[in-house]
């Protein structure tokens, strides 16, 4: 399977909402990054700011679009993975972590498909979703002879912990495709 960090992750957590505020309207970046290994390939968001909650809430928000195009000869499937880091902040007085195990992930149903084949959310619903404290399924598709390409909006949930101190905490999701 080839892996590659898809996304830096950034949320901060503010003693009152006016600081958080003003970090979440800094601007955000969007980048694509290509994991170029024709003829399979996932192209992805490389940054997202997740905005600002405090300690003991949850915070979510959607992805730029994912796509997988296959362009391999024959009847082929693929599935796509994801994972997580665990989402840090340093104070000078060392790293505080919140878990991967409170980031949690729901790919969603497709947004934009070409070619014929099946596509299989890994989650299709907030309900379903999963957490990225080990590899889950993202996607899983298979194709006929045909090039096709698969997209879909994912969304990260954080629960922070109610113990999270105050700072700006940066994560990597990563997804692969195989």
């Amino acid at each position: 399977m080839r892996t590659i960090p898809s996304l830096a992750v950034s949320l901060a957590l503010a003693t009152a909402l006016g600081d958080a505020t003003a970090w979440a309207d800094a601007g955000a970046r969007r980048m694509l990054v290509v994991q170029r290994a024709f003829p399979l390939e996932i192209i992805l968001p490389n940054m997202l700011l997740m905005g600002a909650t405090r300690a003991g809430n949850m915070i979510s928000a959607t992805l730029d679009e994912v796509t997988v195009n296959d362009t391999r000869p024959g009847n082929r499937s693929w599935r796509a993975a994801v994972s997580a880091t665990n989402f840090v902040t340093g104070d000078g007085a060392g790293p505080k972590t919140v878990s991967n195990a409170s980031v949690s992930y729901w790919s969603g149903p497709t947004t934009e498909t070409s070619g014929s084949g099946t596509r299989a959310p890994g989650q299709a619903t907030f309900n379903q979703r999963v957490p990225l404290s080990a590899q889950q399924t993202a996607f899983r598709a298979s194709k006929g002879p045909q090039p096709t390409s698969t997209s879909w909006r994912p969304t990260l949930v954080i629960t922070i912990p109610a113990t999270a101190p105050v700072g700006t905490y940066t994560g990597t999701v990563v997804h692969s495709v195989a």
